[in-house]
């Protein structure tokens, strides 16, 4: 039969740890049952041998305990299995030691130092009293709620366990065998090595991270230097040695007014504390540009030294490879073709825009030039040499479109990119970044979009830190946000963020006068460069009502030089829909026949009718195949339909084909003018 053990200890989680311990120990020769004051005491325990787990529980638990038990009050040591936790930590470190009671912080703390973990500069804490605001780092043996919430650095030691000592107590007070007692010991002892090895290993760890860490600072593109509290150089890196000229094993250990002789520059790295900005100094003939970062908890400062000269190459570099990436506004002012006064007005407004970092909010129908603008206010703009990107709102989900305006971590959804990705907020830092089709994003995306122009700052998708960004924003609708506001689509607040400046793009209609340039330009760039067009085809052009604007104006012209044969565009080389949709009014032609294919075509008309053929379009571009005003099918169609209109002609179906009237008999024998009276 199994001797009895009772365990008595004050937390739930404390008789959970110790009851684990003790039964992997003993349980093979004692049956343990535990009680914490946490949880229930039983009323009464005569005849046994009890285990206070701290001799703090004494006072709540002593009316339960028979004036015949043997009590034995545990000592308690550190968790072993965790107590690389605390070696991870660099040394002198300030540490806020956290547990229920003072007296069980000051005995753990004790504890700690006896066992030689006296690296740490341990800050004992329990629940009511106050402790330094600088400290970050916390460690408490499993009481992690008791941590204060500021804190951002937190680690459990797990709680701690009883002794080797009281363990030898236990087993000569039960009379369990001394086997036992000699396997304890040998546990303890591989504990002990165990424990030693992995200290061993760590130390070779830390010796290795070190040189890795030279290496490191030895190879980035700055100069470092560390200074400690007493001004000595601790860190002066390869680069740094190749800026200055002097030699490393001159500078480590040294003062650095021993070293660096500018009175500016010690000023800057020793008396300056608040700077944060860096300065320019000439050090050895050198240009360089000196950030100095102050780390108060370890009293150290550390410097970087940028060659300037170097800067400047890198900066181009990275220019350069911003344009291949597109990254790079293209259009200029000068790419905004136009004579009009409407648009003239227009550039010189957004011109003046352009001197400011307030956002804008251009507004304009479909197709008016909204992202050429954009592009043209940040080439004139401080911000001409940093990125300028633009992203369609419209263009992409919800989803997607969030994870491309702010980014997202590694891990934070099905199908993230290893490493994160970042977003074209953080793309486009200290440029522009040009927003259209803003009416079309979500609620929720506008409320992340008006934190970002409130707080000058973004999380990324999965982030749990905020990432400042200094970009100007440029949106673009073609949609009535104040429309939209009304019914509840539109934040009202972000309208009024966005719309800081704006401006207002004139659709073409409103500018029909620089409908001729633009398609002069359009030709130009196209496979056809040296094609005209026709005076009937550019008057159509103008009178059209164009409700897709310039986009439409050139992608209608691109379709007519693509159909067109030879290098003259005419009006019947216009789409179908707009040939039938668009027609020029008819006071441009009563009374009369323009231009020499009209004449002709009449005439052959009439010569077919006279010979009883069939006057169809195949037979009628065959014979104008051979005269000085060729026509293709598509063409003859549009110009038999504006002549019928007139009266010129009958068009029929069938074998007949088209017919000339009485009155286009009387036009052809007008023969004093290029274009017949009527």
């Amino acid at each position: 039969m199994k001797k009895q053990l009772i365990l008595l200890a004050g937390t739930k989680e404390t008789r959970l740890a110790l009851q684990d311990q003790l039964e992997s120990i003993l349980g093979n020769y004692v049956s343990i049952q535990s009680y914490s004051s946490e949880e229930s005491l039983p009323e009464r325990i005569s005849d046994k041998i009890v285990i206070y787990s701290s001799y703090l529980i004494e006072e709540e638990v002593k009316h339960v305990i028979g004036n015949d038990c043997e009590v034995i009050i545990a000592n308690r040591t550190i968790n072993h299995q965790y107590i690389d936790r605390l070696f991870s930590l660099p040394a002198g470190s300030n540490v806020l030691y956290v547990n229920d009671f003072s007296e069980s912080v000051n005995d753990s703390i004790h504890t700690l130092k006896a066992l030689g973990i006296d690296h740490l500069h341990y800050h004992p804490y329990f629940p009511g009293i106050k402790y330094p605001q600088s400290i970050d780092i916390a460690v408490t043996p499993g009481e992690m709620e008791l941590i204060p919430d500021s804190i951002a650095t937190k680690i459990n030691l797990g709680v701690r366990l009883i002794d080797i000592h009281t363990i030898m107590k236990i087993v000569d007070r039960l009379g369990l065998p001394e086997a036992l007692g000699i396997q304890v010991a040998d546990r303890y002892t591989r504990r002990i090595i165990e424990l030693s090895q992995k200290l061993s290993f760590l130390k070779e760890e830390e010796a290795k991270l070190n040189q890795y860490l030279k290496h490191v600072v030895d190879g980035v593109n700055d100069g470092i230097m560390a200074l400690d509290s007493t001004g000595s150089i601790t860190v002066f890196n390869d680069v740094l040695e190749k800026i200055t000229g002097i030699p490393k094993e001159r500078a480590l250990t040294r003062k650095v007014n021993d070293v660096f002789h500018n009175p500016d520059l010690l000023h800057f790295l020793l008396k300056d504390i608040d700077a944060e900005v860096p300065y320019p100094f000439l050090v050895r003939q050198t240009n360089v540009m000196v950030h100095r970062m102050p780390i108060n908890q370890e009293n150290t400062i550390v410097a970087t030294f940028k060659n300037m000269d170097e800067t400047i190459e890198m900066e181009k570099a990275v220019r350069l490879e911003l344009q291949k990436k597109g990254y790079v506004a293209k259009h200029t002012f000068e790419n905004i073709l136009g004579k009009s006064k409407a648009i003239k007005e227009t550039k010189k407004i957004a011109r003046k825009l352009a001197r400011t970092h307030l956002p804008i909010l251009i507004q304009g129908e479909s197709g008016t030039g909204k992202e050429l603008f954009a592009s043209a206010i940040h080439m004139v703009s401080s911000r001409k040499d940093a990125p300028f990107l633009a992203i369609n709102c419209n263009a992409l989900p919800e989803d997607l479109l969030e994870s491309e305006l702010f980014g997202y971590e590694e891990g934070s959804f099905t199908g993230a990119r290893k490493g994160g990705k970042k977003g074209v907020f953080e793309q486009a830092d200290g440029g522009t970044l040009f927003l259209d089709e803003i009416g079309d994003i979500s609620m929720k995306l506008q409320a992340r979009l008006l934190r970002v122009l409130q707080e000058q700052e973004i999380r990324r998708i999965g982030g749990t830190r905020n990432i400042p960004v200094d970009v100007r924003i440029i949106a673009a609708t073609n949609k009535n946000l104040k429309e939209m506001i009304e019914k509840g689509e539109f934040r009202e607040d972000l309208y009024h963020r966005l719309k800081v400046l704006s401006l207002s793009l004139p659709p073409l209609r409103e500018r029909k006068e620089d409908i001729p340039l633009l398609v002069q330009h359009f030709i130009y760039e196209s496979h056809k460069p040296k094609a005209k067009i026709d005076y009937d085809a550019i008057a159509r052009l103008t009178e059209m009502p164009w409700k897709g604007n310039i986009r439409e104006l050139k992608n209608t012209l691109l379709y007519m030089l693509a159909v067109s044969e030879g290098d003259t565009i005419f009006t019947a080389d216009l789409p179908v829909d707009q040939q039938e949709k668009y027609h020029v009014p008819e006071t441009k032609l009563t009374g009369y026949i323009k231009g020499a294919e009209y004449r002709t075509l009449l005439q052959f008309i009439e010569e077919l009718n006279l010979a009883g053929k069939s006057a169809g379009r195949p037979q009628l571009r065959l014979m104008m195949a051979n005269t000085s005003c060729p026509l293709t099918e598509q063409q003859i169609r549009l110009r038999l339909k504006e002549l019928e209109q007139q009266g010129f002609v009958v068009i029929r179906r069938g074998r007949s084909g088209t017919t000339i009237t009485q009155k286009g008999l009387e036009a052809l024998k007008d023969q004093h003018h290029n274009t017949f009276s009527i």
